[in-house]
């Protein structure tokens, strides 16, 4: 009989838990902002996988120190030093993505583990981590990046670092205060009373009812990390030359804007359009998911 009741308990949860999805796609699906969004992550990360293999070299050189506007062989048009800028752009794109994706990835990973840690540990290992993300949080963000990339230095991997090290703090403290307020309930002491090990407790039956606003606040951060690669290239400490960036492209281009305005839009439009589809994204997860509606 044990067995039994086992089996129909997981075949409960199995149902219950395709029934909550299929719910939460049926609402993100009418929300028609949530689907541009989503249409335009897909084709933004589209072209920036695909495209680097139909483009021209975005490094090579084709007409030194001369700037020409859109045309049928460039168009986006050539910067300041002849190359094309729609294969920088495309090339920046991807960047931008990698970056994005890289640091979400280490928010969702640092920012559930450390707030899971503290939420359903408590007592001193609480007070640590949670007095070291009120520290970090008080820190001007940009104070912040800048000692973090005087430290570990510029370049791809130290800009990820950078920002993966200041985005996981309100991560962490939203999982934090999920645990706090679920571990204290009758199923889990229920759980606890019968011998099931932490482990599963915190997989099993905590973790998956505190993480769907963990799942918005990573939507949202792609589009946030994305911003912050741009800016911190944009003011010289993110990624350098000849590495084609967004940001850097933007901020490259600041001295001819009266004559080819073209070298600003076209970075400038797409850091505009990936950012707004994830924020749209993650706007649409957070409805989608309010279980109180």
């Amino acid at each position: 009989m044990s067995d039994i009741a086992a089996a129909d308990e997981s075949l409960a949860e199995i149902t219950e838990t395709r029934s909550f999805r299929a719910l939460a796609w049926r609402r993100f699906r009418r929300n028609r902002l949530a689907m541009f969004g989503l249409a335009a992550v897909i084709v933004l990360v589209a072209v920036a996988m695909i495209g680097p293999f139909f483009v021209q070299d975005p490094y090579k050189q084709e007409r030194l120190l001369s700037r020409t506007g859109p045309d049928s062989n460039h168009w986006f048009g050539t910067d300041q030093l002849g190359r094309d800028e729609f294969a920088r752009v495309v090339y920046g794109m991807r960047l931008s993505l990698l970056v994005g994706f890289a640091v979400a990835a280490l928010q969702f990973f640092i920012g559930v583990t450390l707030g899971a840690t503290a939420g359903w540990i408590g007592r001193w290992i609480d007070v640590i981590i949670t007095r070291l993300i009120d520290i970090m949080l008080g820190i001007p963000y940009l104070v912040l990046a800048f000692a973090f990339i005087a430290v570990i230095g510029r370049g791809i991997g130290a800009v990820i670092l950078t920002l993966a090290m200041s985005s996981w703090l309100v991560t962490a403290r939203v999982v934090r205060a999920g645990f706090t307020q679920v571990k204290n309930l009758e199923y889990v002491e229920a759980a606890r009373a019968v011998g099931v090990k932490d482990f599963r407790i915190v997989w099993r039956h905590i973790l998956p009812n505190v993480i769907q606003p963990v799942i918005v606040l990573v939507a949202v951060g792609v589009g946030t990390a994305i911003l912050a690669e741009a800016a911190l290239s944009f003011l010289g400490v993110g990624v350098q030359e000849p590495t084609a960036s967004l940001g850097l492209m933007i901020s490259r281009s600041r001295s001819f804007f009266s004559t080819s305005p073209h070298l600003l839009f076209f970075p400038g439009a797409a850091i505009a359009l990936i950012v707004l589809g994830f924020l749209l994204v993650g706007d649409g997860l957070r409805d989608a998911l309010d279980v109180k509606d």
